[in-house]
């Protein structure tokens, strides 16, 4: 059992958790597979929706939610037991008042929202249809706004987590200062970066890294660190893979021409400073390294409404059960069934499950849900 579970069932303080990000409203669409045309690249992964232009197409749906990596990580720790609260920029506009009205819904605070009139407050409009991995549009507004002194140092101060979601333009800047600043607390300090900065901004990642406890990065981001890391070699040269065990565990990563197996990978980053490095695989599963050991976690089969918000709700659940004290193979299991939840949805917030209801969902799985330990 989780500290979160024996906190809440023993005292009034649950763990307390700061995340920070953006903070969007969404307004998904959700067309038929028949109303719009896909086109799927054979030579490539990428997939294209046509839509015509000036033509009004009937939408099956349109919702307005609220959203973005530092919301999203919120409301799925908040539902998890633990005490929450949101640091993003937002305008002063109405689609501020309506994130502000969800946070306090999930009973998270909006204490340390921060209020600009420079840009609106950040919108994306999801496109869902064929097999619902939703094309985005993303007006970031406020959310690139934040600055270093804005950063509430001393509210992280006493904080058990400090989760710092995906940051952009000028706000990015501030991604070093936020982990420092975590790190000095004395708090657990996890990230999960996002491709852009993992890019135009590789440097800084590096030069913060030591300050990080847990990293979270899907297999694309994990590749744009190659180019930084002293095991990535040039793949002009047979691979010397193993015979068995999941796929990314067999092939490694690959980015311009370089490639490292999964193990070094994790190694390197551990070297550098995290105790725990998590890559996810879309359906492929997802890896835990910690102590030495590399995990593996089988994605569970989903009817997917959309797959919006599911690495959020897998991070997140993987950096609450660490920081509360749960083993790492328990920690991947539980990331696994709450993103399968989000995934059964259109939006990123309907699935995240409460405490109960992961506990219910990780005992229905069973066998199901088997973590293979690596070595």
């Amino acid at each position: 059992m989780s500290l979160v579970t024996d906190t809440a069932a023993n005292s009034n303080s649950p763990l307390r958790a700061v995340t920070a990000g953006s903070a969007l409203v969404d307004i998904i669409t959700v067309i038929a597979d028949e109303d719009v045309e896909r086109i799927t690249m054979h030579n490539a992964t990428a997939s294209f929706l046509l839509l015509e232009q000036g033509r009004k197409i009937d939408a099956e749906e349109i919702s307005i939610h609220c959203g973005g990596g530092a919301i999203n990580v919120g409301v799925s720790l908040s539902r998890l037991g633990f005490d929450v609260a949101v640091l993003a920029k937002i305008g002063t506009d109405p689609n501020a008042h309506t994130i502000r009205e969800a946070l306090a819904g999930e009973g998270i605070s909006t204490d340390l929202l921060i209020e600009t009139e420079t840009l609106a407050t950040g919108v994306t409009v999801m496109i869902s249809s064929h097999d619902r991995n939703a094309s985005v549009f993303t007006h970031r507004g406020a959310n690139t706004l934040l600055t270093r002194p804005e950063i509430p140092a001393d509210d992280i101060v006493g904080a058990d987590l400090l989760y710092v979601a995906s940051l952009s333009n000028e706000s990015a800047g501030c991604f070093g200062d936020l982990l420092r600043c975590g790190h000095d607390a004395g708090v657990m300090v996890a990230a999960n970066p996002g491709i852009r900065q993992l890019t135009t901004r590789r440097a800084d990642f590096f030069r913060a890294v030591s300050s990080l406890d847990l990293l979270t990065v899907n297999r694309i981001e994990a590749s744009a660190l190659l180019p930084r890391l002293a095991g990535a070699e040039p793949v002009n040269r047979r691979l010397d893979l193993p015979e068995d065990g999941p796929d990314l565990a067999q092939r490694g990563l690959q980015f311009e021409g370089l490639h490292i197996t999964l193990k070094r990978f994790a190694q390197e980053l551990h070297d550098l400073g995290p105790k725990y490095v998590v890559v996810t695989d879309g359906i492929d599963g997802a890896y835990l390294s910690a102590m030495g050991e590399l995990y593996y976690c089988p994605a569970l089969p989903t009817d997917a409404g959309g797959t919006a918000g599911a690495g959020d709700a897998f991070a997140s659940t993987i950096a609450g059960q660490l920081v509360s004290g749960a083993a790492p193979d328990r920690a991947i299991r539980a990331a696994t069934v709450n993103a399968s939840s989000v995934v059964e949805h259109v939006d990123t917030h309907t699935g995240l499950l409460a405490h109960g209801a992961l506990e219910t969902r990780l005992s229905e799985t069973g066998a199901e849900l088997a973590v293979e330990r690596l070595g």
